[in-house]
């Protein structure tokens, strides 16, 4: 029998080795419902040396108008669906025959940021929808929107909106006005090549589209109040 267990196929070690593997993202789930989580590009910078600025806040010290407008920006649909916008992806899919960032909930970008960050865009697409639906069944709304703003990335490390409300705009994110709170939002795409603090022209006309659409849609937004 024991010589029987050494020889185990290659196959079914493998196996075990992915389950393990997958089990962390679903046990981690659950610590970070009450833990504040530290997102794998931050670890990255940390192991590296390099500077990370994080400085974790409960949802109820960021302003409304800052959390309508990262929602009007980024997942217009966010209280409304499971994590996962199918309708949106289908949409992306047959206009451009492949997933992107526009067809991202901000649940998708969350659990990649905590549990996909280094694996290349092929790989990493399909494993975020099962762990946003995951994500979405285990935290609520407002756990959700309170992680992603706390991990997202406005800057060279820069993490979370209270730092870079700190380092753009001199003030706490519980103060921001509707522009700034825009310009943070319009920011998110690719934060490095865009400055929430000098946008430029066209980053501030986004702005202002992204402040109408944060100010008539707040009803929509009632699942964060």
């Amino acid at each position: 029998m024991p010589a029987r267990r050494r020889s185990r196929p290659l196959w079914r070690r493998l196996a075990y080795a992915l389950i393990a593997v997958a089990a962390i993202p679903v046990l981690l789930t659950f610590v970070y419902a009450v833990v504040p989580p530290v997102s794998l590009p931050m670890l990255g910078r940390y192991a590296t040396g390099q500077k990370v600025d994080r400085r974790w806040v409960k949802l109820d010290d960021i302003a409304p108008v800052a959390r309508f407008s990262v929602m009007a920006s980024e997942d217009g649909q966010f209280c409304r669906h499971w994590g996962v916008d199918f309708g949106a992806i289908g949409t992306v899919l047959e206009q451009e025959g492949g997933p992107s960032r526009g067809a991202s909930t901000i649940a998708m970008q969350t659990v990649k940021n905590l549990y996909l960050w280094p694996l290349p865009t092929f790989a990493r697409k399909p494993l975020e929808v099962p762990l946003a639906l995951w994500a979405n069944l285990v935290w609520s709304k407002r756990r959700t929107l309170e992680i992603y703003l706390n991990v997202a990335q406005w800057g060279d490390g820069i993490y979370g909106i209270e730092a870079a409300s700190q380092f753009y705009f001199k003030k706490p994110a519980s103060r921001l006005n509707a522009r700034e709170a825009a310009q943070l939002a319009v920011a998110l795409p690719n934060p490095i090549r865009r400055s929430a603090g000098a946008p430029t022209r066209r980053l501030r006309n986004l702005a202002g589209l992204i402040m109408n659409r944060a100010r008539n849609s707040a009803e929509y937004f009632s699942c964060v109040r």
